[in-house]
């Protein structure tokens, strides 16, 4: 069933077998199902291909596992089954109760915004207290209801008083009114300071009532980031590109960074007691570092791993009189957002006791939760400014593992704040300019790990191992005799929060170069390779620069013509046609237009296309004549002076890179989903816009060239993104193209197969490219056609086919290596020749 099941009965194989032989098998990828289910009708096995998860039951049970299939019914499971119902509640009370304070409290200053921030988290603390045993059961709750003011007008004194009483050793409590007396002393940074609570009202006090109502004990600490997106304002969310993680998500990054290997060492060492107190002692002095920590989600599911972790090695040693020597002072966060810092030191304190909890329920033992004495190393500040050892010193004792998701922003996006950070950290980069803002976290933490066996990876934005910025920022970290050892190559990052941001990213391992093996994860598989090169593939790559001129004996390739003109040279059909009917004369001065989106979907456009020579005539024309007019005024207001110059020229584009003429055009942005991007051919009477590239005059076959599986293995490889769409590139992706030089004949063979792809578009000439390259639409005939055409482009580089498309680019790196290498021999010696004549004639 195409996009929803591919179903299969195995009566007398391994039914795990099976399913993984399905997952890999192309065949059934060509399908894309959601759900692929083997059973031998006692049992069922299932993988969402989607989410990865998987699902092993006996058949008679399957009705007890209903949700995982919600998705043929369009209803998502990551709420489901990622998020706990006492978590969204939480985050929606205390969104709630975040407004109705404010409300209560117009006060804008810094001071009060850290006072209300530290009065949330305390809040926090309180209803976790009173439901997990830590306070008597709903005393905080009851207390409000019962001793304060239904209009809130003394909410704040009672606050105010049980917030100081909380910091109070019991010894030194003196005249305690009798509804405070039943509070612990709690002690610890979160009640330090002698912070005035904010004021409240009728409402105000009853959403914190209503807060308390939930119980509490079921909430997860890592939903705290989650929450924060529901509570801190949209516009403070992207002005410190927050990014909050679900637990899913966050076991991408931790498992192969470091916990698969300490799992692998706890399987070794079962039944060998110096092996398990080797591996314990090593848990005790690892080091878990998040220089963007949040709200701690990321720190927090690495701590409570590792709890898990030694309860197992516990166990196996088989004693019970061990106390956890995992430390929350080995948990150390960088965070410039004042609230998150507040709530990462709360969460990670709650997780402590949550995980004290699990270790007395095993073993009977554990270490009082109060007072509040461990709660992390977490500075609040700035990543870019702040010394990174100050705050995590090395030594030789200790293994730091630095992980995260830093704010991502593209160069456009960054304020100036980040790009002064940029400035800072990433001055000796040329061109630094062009990265993203989270490249600043790569070369600190490259820095950081150098000579040492510390290792980090980071979530980031796919960007940075794609297009330009791979030449910027990777020649300079691997040149550090450091090596990625494990990749996630691209995928849709989302989170467990309200209105969460969906964006496409990798996940990045870096540690110093090792022989050992390395992990390239896509979607549900594993691959093993020895290498891992910038681009996120296996084995060794070039890393490629812009270029200005074509390596291969191809012609030039050029960006359409630019028009920035307010869209006043633009015409629609409509318009076109009221023009001429108009204004005779006006057809001569009017040319299709064509771009990206015009070629893919058809889309009908035309511009004005005046000469200089035609200027009088075309001026006479009131339509024609008004348009030049606000051209003119529009390109005047412009910030840019070289817009504002072009005023005097307001009749024809700012930048016009060819005349009109036939060329062969290939669009600057195409969808990642289609096997070839979809290219053609356009006549004089067309102007190629600046979302398409052209190649003007190009022989016919180059068409065969650039249709090719060959082409698009290399444009996929090298080409930057839009989101995951492909941004095509002249520099990068058509001048760098490594393309044998070949024979009259074979050029011969690539313009027959170029004719019959053309006519078999022709057949189809009611449907529009995109409609035509849709993998799940592409006529059969022209995809065989392409086919062939594949095949013949393949053996312009050897006789015999490419297996995958892996050995391609191996292929595609190997030989552009090979012409850089000639390229730079002949530039050499053509360097060598202009000395030796300079010399001659100097002589004489």
């Amino acid at each position: 069933w195409k996009k929803k099941l591919f179903y299969q009965v195995e009566l007398n194989a391994d039914l795990h077998l099976t399913i993984d032989e399905l997952v890999g098998s192309t065949n059934t990828q060509k399908h894309n199902p959601r759900f692929i289910i083997v059973t031998d009708y006692d049992t069922i096995l299932s993988i969402d291909t989607k989410t990865g998860d998987s699902l092993d039951v006996e058949l008679e049970r399957l009705d007890r596992h209903y949700d995982f299939f919600l998705p043929w019914a369009s209803m998502e499971k990551s709420q489901l089954q990622n998020e706990n119902p006492a978590d969204i509640k939480a985050a929606e009370k205390m969104a709630k109760l975040f407004d109705e304070i404010k409300k209560d409290n117009l006060d804008d200053s810094v001071k009060f915004k850290h006072e209300l921030n530290v009065f949330m988290a305390r809040l926090l603390f309180c209803f976790f207290a009173e439901d997990t045993n830590i306070f008597d059961k709903d005393i905080f709750t009851n207390g409000i209801n019962s001793f304060t003011q239904e209009d809130g007008s003394d909410l704040d004194e009672f606050l105010n008083k049980l917030f100081l009483l909380l910091n109070q050793p019991n010894s030194e409590r003196t005249n305690t009114p009798s509804y405070l007396k039943n509070y612990p002393y709690v002690g610890g940074r979160l009640f330090r300071h002698n912070y005035k609570s904010p004021k409240f009202s009728k409402r105000s006090r009853q959403a914190i009532i209503d807060s308390g109502v939930l119980d509490w004990s079921e909430i997860n600490p890592d939903i705290f980031g989650s929450m924060m997106q529901s509570v801190v304002s949209q516009e403070q969310r992207e002005s410190t590109g927050m990014h909050y993680t679900s637990v899913a998500n966050i076991m991408k990054l931790i498992e192969p960074l470091f916990l698969n290997e300490l799992y692998e060492q706890f399987e070794e060492a079962k039944g060998n007691e110096q092996k398990l107190n080797k591996l314990l002692h090593r848990l005790s002095n690892l080091k878990i570092f998040d220089p963007a920590c949040g709200s701690g989600n990321f720190l927090i599911i690495a701590y409570k791993e590792l709890r898990r972790l030694e309860i197992e090695i516990i166990k196996e040693l088989g004693q019970i009189s061990i106390y956890s020597s995992i430390t929350l002072e080995n948990f150390y966060g960088i965070e410039i957002d004042d609230f998150s810092h507040e709530i990462v030191i709360l969460s990670l304190w709650l997780t402590k006791h949550q995980m004290s909890v699990e270790f007395h329920k095993e073993f009977k033992i554990s270490k009082p939760s109060l007072p509040l004495s461990e709660t992390g190393n977490i500075m609040k500040g700035n990543a870019c400014v702040v010394n990174w050892t100050d705050l995590c010193p090395k030594s030789n004792s200790h293994e730091i593992i630095i992980i995260g998701n830093p704010p991502y922003c593209g160069s456009s996006m960054q304020s100036l704040e980040q790009k002064k950070d940029m400035e800072i950290v990433l001055k000796e980069y040329p061109n630094y300019k062009n990265l993203d803002y989270v490249t600043c976290w790569f070369k600190i933490a490259s820095d950081f790990i150098v000579g040492s066996k510390s290792k980090f990876a980071f979530v980031s934005t796919n960007s940075i191992c794609q297009g330009e910025q791979i030449g910027l920022l990777w020649p300079k970290i691997l040149t550090k005799n450091l090596e990625i050892f494990f990749a996630h190559q691209s995928f849709n990052w989302s989170n467990s929060a309200k209105n969460n941001a969906k964006v496409i990213v990798i996940i990045v391992g870096v540690k110093t170069a090792s022989d050992g093996e390395k992990f390239i994860f896509n979607q549900s598989k594993k691959l093993k390779c020895d290498y891992i090169n910038p681009y996120l593939t296996p084995g060794k790559a070039p890393v490629l620069l812009r270029r200005s001129l074509v390596l291969s004996e191809l012609p030039k390739m050029v960006w359409g013509n630019k028009a920035t003109d307010g869209g006043y040279l633009n015409l629609s059909k409509q318009e076109k046609d009221l023009l001429i009917k108009t204004n005779f004369n006006a057809g001569k001065f009017i040319k299709k237009y064509v771009g990206s989106q015009e070629f893919i979907k058809g889309i009908e456009k035309w511009c004005i296309w005046v000469k200089d020579e035609e200027l009088d005539e075309a001026s006479k024309i009131e339509d024609i004549s008004i348009r030049f007019q606000n051209v003119k005024q529009f390109r005047n207001a412009s910030k840019a002076r070289s817009t504002r110059l072009a005023s005097n020229y307001s009749h024809r584009f700012i930048q016009i890179q060819h005349e009109p003429g036939n060329a062969l055009i290939v669009p600057s942005v195409s969808s990642s989903s289609r096997e070839y991007i979809p290219i053609g051919f356009v006549d004089k009477n067309t102007v190629v816009n600046a979302q398409c590239y052209a190649i003007y005059d190009s022989p016919t076959y180059l068409f065969s060239i650039l249709s090719s599986k060959m082409h698009m293995v290399w444009v996929n490889a090298v080409a930057g993104r839009l989101k995951n769409d492909i941004r095509y590139s002249s520099a990068l992706c058509y001048n760098s193209f490594p393309f044998p030089q070949i024979s009259k004949n074979r050029k011969q063979d690539l313009l027959q197969i170029t004719f019959q792809i053309l006519e078999e578009r022709e057949i189809y000439s009611d449907k529009t490219m995109g409609q035509l390259y849709d993998p799940n639409k592409m006529p059969q005939k022209l995809k065989e056609t392409h086919k062939q055409n594949d095949l013949a482009i393949e053996k312009c580089y050897r006789q015999t086919p490419f297996s995958n498309d892996d050995e391609r680019l191996e292929y595609l790196f190997s030989l552009y290596e090979r012409m850089i290498e000639l390229e730079q021999s002949e530039n050499t010696l053509f360097a060598n020749e202009v000395k030796k004549k300079r010399k001659r004639r100097i002589n004489a």
